[in-house]
């Protein structure tokens, strides 16, 4: 990217922060430049590029399987076409008003009309992750105790073959609505039903009832231990957080911007930051049927050799289950990188030795540098909070605050907890008045529960570096502090390219270790070698001098992958540091076993 996008600010927004100190060694970074007028609500978005540019693709899905390079496609007449006919099929239906529609399919065209359908009249709609339906292998218990919790008016799935057995017995009064095989449920209605209906004038007049404040989406948190809560996201967060990215991102509204994207529309990230961006910008959004898994990833490759994004996002693992094929295919490489203006992660960090090979294969095939950039946020935050928008030389800077956001600074043991206040944040959770209360500080600050400080104490425009969840964080016996999400990039990076991700352990013990899962590459290498790598990567973090709160001295490889069905990996590609160690306590005994356990490697 040449020096004239980064220093154009009809391109990008100039880098500025205000800092203001606080008593007791806290801070608050604000940006100078006000928040703009936004949306009144998601639908308004529809509405303006049905009215502007009908006859431009809006969203695409893949035709199906071995129909590589075919899609489906909805201009944005279209989509406002489906999605008033939905909307009049979902007034036809008169649910209950206090009622949500859920949702528990993977993302589609249909999918995604429904969602907007809701919203269009002021119906709070629920995507929840497939993997609750599709991985359960019969049990069902987590899926019925979150549907138990929405209540919703109506649940839809695209497959009542798929997903009808997790609804079986979940006790709900809903309508059930399926895209194909509703004959196999009593009483279900055919998605096409809804479909075929005539708008009427109801439409309008409930599309013209929706306020800022009406809820828009429920999410869910990651849930963790116990049920998930549900975050209220309104019309306002949505709209106010993309006005602070257009601001941000200023050439979005010169370029209409191109995705593929696969990333699942029961985060923020994918539903609402991504999704979002296109129908603010009138963009396109090509969707995504692949994963980064092995063998799914094939499909993403698939489709980048037929279409050509302009902004491209992606977690950490998605980039690194790419890289393979990217560096031996130039020709792959130099179509997926041609045209982009910026290359974004986000959902976990990124370690720099996946950093360093997407600049060294970007090189190769273009002229100009790659930007690589990030932001920060949350599902309470509608998600983004800060942006990086110049030119990053590595990971672990998040950026500084948008337009419209305070980001406060305050001390908690030996960080800096970040707190967020803005039109972005959330007003609480459904039906949750103690965790709500919890949330907020005194000040109105929602307490995220993330550490962050300044690169460079005394010039604030260097950035904020994310320094770890501080939940995550633990004391040594020795008292010292273990960082984990710092320390986890580090390990990761020492043992590229044979680590997928790693679980820190050593709370209330006197050593960190570690608990290794393998990538498929690093499964496939003889166990010895493997060990001999792992201690080698081991030693070089000790020889790097950082000291206890820095350094693993035990680990242990395991030898199957993170669970998908148990929850140790989520949709996005990252693990669940704290119910892995719950799963897998047996292994943490093994680690610090007295005599010791053959299998712990030690540099």
């Amino acid at each position: 990217m040449s020096s004239r996008f980064f220093d154009n600010p009809h391109m990008l927004a100039p880098r500025q922060t205000v800092k203001t100190p606080l008593p007791g060694g806290g801070f608050v970074l604000n940006s100078p430049e006000p928040l703009q007028p936004y949306a009144r609500c998601v639908g308004a978005w529809l509405e303006h590029w049905a009215r502007e540019t009908p006859d431009a693709l809006a969203f695409a899905e893949p035709a199906g399987p071995g129909r590589a390079g075919e899609w489906r496609r909805l201009s944005w007449g279209e989509l406002r076409r489906q999605v008033g006919a939905v909307a009049q099929g979902l007034l036809d239906l008169d649910l209950p008003a206090s009622k949500p529609i859920a949702i528990l399919s993977d993302n589609a065209l249909d999918h995604l009309v429904l969602v907007l359908a809701g919203m269009h009249i002021g119906r709070a709609v629920c995507t929840i992750s497939s993997g609750y339906c599709r991985l359960a292998q019969d049990d069902y218990s987590r899926i019925h105790g979150i549907l138990q919790t929405l209540d919703p008016a109506l649940v839809y799935a695209s497959d009542a073959a798929v997903y009808g057995p997790a609804l079986a017995d979940a006790g709900l009064g809903a309508v059930e609505v399926y895209s194909s095989g509703a004959e196999r449920r009593p009483r279900a209605l055919p998605y096409a039903r809804l479909a075929a209906s005539r708008e009427t004038a109801a439409v309008m007049q409930a599309y013209g009832a929706v306020t800022p404040d009406t809820h828009a989406k429920y999410l869910l948190t990651s849930g963790s231990t116990g049920q998930p809560k549900v975050v209220i996201n309104t019309h306002r967060m949505l709209c106010a957080n993309q006005q602070m990215l257009a601001q941000t991102l200023r050439f979005l509204d010169a370029e209409k911007p191109v995705l593929l994207d696969w990333l699942p529309w029961s985060h923020t990230f994918g539903g609402n930051h991504n999704v979002n961006l296109v129908l603010r910008s009138g963009g396109t959004l090509y969707i995504d049927d692949g994963r980064p898994l092995p063998g799914a990833i094939d499909r993403t490759i698939a489709h980048l050799r037929v279409v050509q994004p302009t902004v491209y996002f992606n977690v950490p693992r998605g980039y690194e289950m790419m890289l393979p094929t990217l560096e031996r295919d130039d020709a792959l490489a130099r179509r997926f990188f041609g045209r982009l203006r910026m290359l974004f992660y986000a959902g976990a960090g990124m370690p720099v030795s996946t950093w360093q090979r997407l600049e060294a294969v970007a090189a190769r095939v273009r002229t100009d540098p790659l930007w690589m950039t990030t932001s920060w946020g949350s599902t309470e935050t509608a998600p983004a909070v800060t942006f990086a928008s110049w030119k990053l030389d590595r990971p672990g800077v998040i950026g500084l605050p948008m337009p419209g956001v305070s980001l406060k600074f305050t001390p908690n043991g030996d960080k800096l907890e970040m707190r967020v206040r803005g039109d972005n944040v959330f007003p609480g959770y459904r039906d949750n008045d103690e965790a709500t209360r919890a949330a907020f500080d005194e000040d109105g600050y929602y307490c995220i529960g993330d550490a962050g400080h300044l690169l460079d104490e005394d010039d604030a425009l260097q950035g904020v570096v994310f320094n770890g969840r501080v939940a995550e964080d633990f004391k040594l016996t020795s008292g010292t502090w273990v960082s984990v999400g710092t320390l986890r990039i580090k390990v990761v990076s020492a043992l590229a390219p044979y680590a997928q991700d790693v679980v820190i352990t050593g709370h209330d013990r006197s050593e960190i270790g570690a608990l290794v899962f393998l990538t498929e590459a690093g499964r496939a290498v003889p166990h010895d070698e493997m060990a001999g790598h792992l201690r080698e990567g081991l030693r070089a973090l000790r020889d790097e001098g950082a000291g206890s709160s820095q350094t693993p001295v035990r680990a242990l490889l395991l030898p199957d992958a993170p669970s998908a069905a148990a929850g140790e990996i989520t949709d996005k590609g990252y693990v669940n540091q704290r119910l892995v160690l719950a799963r897998r306590a047996a292994e943490v005994q093994a680690l610090y076993a007295t005599p010791a356990d053959p299998r712990v490697i030690r540099p």
